[in-house]
């Protein structure tokens, strides 16, 4: 199968981040590398690009698609969280700018097998990267129903989660759960038919759900962003696309706080803290796409595009 992923906000990105020709750029979540491409084309010669992604098959449609500017790119297989850390083993540090396109690709929701979507019975995996030790059948076989009723809660924002938890708890101690199909008919079954009749699919909320749990894709989101700010040069740039209210309430409250400056009481004369802002907010409110991007590709309706700068040297300790 094609890596078919259209990737959303691609102009947006190119002009948030893209300042400096022939610099050197990250794409944290390199995908089928569409973002990739748009910006080794906007930066010019020179330009060397860092993608990483926890995704194999994501590694290799993306070399495929870049095989004509192999020679700027390095790939990294692996997630972002270990940013920091590879980019500086491999002195492939400071960065002019990087971006963060989060969430499930449409390729891997296409993708039956892979087991995240809801609209195609296939094994219950959900797994980015297939060397992760739990799938999300672990999950709904293993986790104390109250562990699941909140995870569906937290990370899936479902009104129905505890009684969804009940029903998942109460069918696998007679069958097992292996399968998509099974676990949707466990989610139709636990919400009221009147529910049901309108909104998303009913299991949108809790497959969500399992997929962040499963790839812990919020557990270190605002430490990859502070590390990420680290690495970047005076005026380099970071981009962050989400796609849904919890990504971007991280993304929205970590680039607030690396903004803040001196905390110290009102009343005192001088600053004794001594906090300097790490970054300078571009996008006082997120950037969303236009109508004609919606309707080429509906998955972009709930995209959010934030841009935080790096301070100059003079208002921080240099990196």
């Amino acid at each position: 199968m094609e890596y078919g992923h259209i990737s959303v906000l691609s102009q947006e990105v190119v002009d948030a981040i893209c300042w400096r020709q022939g610099g050197r750029y990250v794409d944290a979540t390199v995908g089928g590398g569409g973002h990739a491409w748009a910006l080794l084309e906007a930066a010019g010669p020179g330009t060397e690009l860092i993608a990483f992604d926890q995704d194999e098959t994501a590694i290799s449609a993306a070399s495929h698609r870049l095989r004509d500017k192999a020679d700027q790119v390095t790939f990294i297989h692996s997630n972002f969280v270990h940013l920091h850390r590879e980019l500086t083993r491999r002195q492939l540090a400071p960065i002019d700018g990087i971006l963060f396109d989060l969430g499930v690709s449409s390729y891997q929701l296409d993708e039956g097998e892979r087991g995240f979507s809801y609209r195609f019975d296939a094994p219950l995996d959900m797994r980015m990267d297939q060397s992760l030790p739990h799938t999300a059948a672990d999950l709904v076989a293993s986790l104390p129903e109250e562990e699941l009723a909140d995870i569906i809660a937290r990370y899936g924002e479902e009104r129905w989660a505890k009684r969804i938890a009940e029903f998942v708890v109460e069918t696998r101690k007679k069958q097992s759960i292996a399968t998509t199909g099974e676990l949707v008919d466990v989610i139709k079954a636990a919400i009221p038919a009147g529910a049901r009749r309108s909104g998303p699919h009913p299991a949108r909320r809790t497959f969500q759900a399992l997929r962040i749990a499963v790839n812990k894709e919020l557990e270190y989101l605002e430490q990859a962003l502070q590390d990420a700010v680290e690495l970047l040069n005076p005026l380099g740039r970071i981009a962050v696309i989400s796609f849904h209210s919890l990504e971007d309430r991280i993304v929205k409250e970590t680039f607030a706080s690396l903004a803040s400056g001196c905390e110290c009481p009102p009343d005192l004369p001088i600053c004794v803290c001594g906090k300097r802002p790490d970054v300078r907010i571009i996008t006082r409110r997120p950037i969303v796409p236009q109508p004609a991007e919606v309707a080429q590709n509906p998955r972009a309706r709930s995209a959010k595009l934030r841009v935080a700068e790096r301070v100059l040297g003079e208002e921080r300790d240099e990196y």
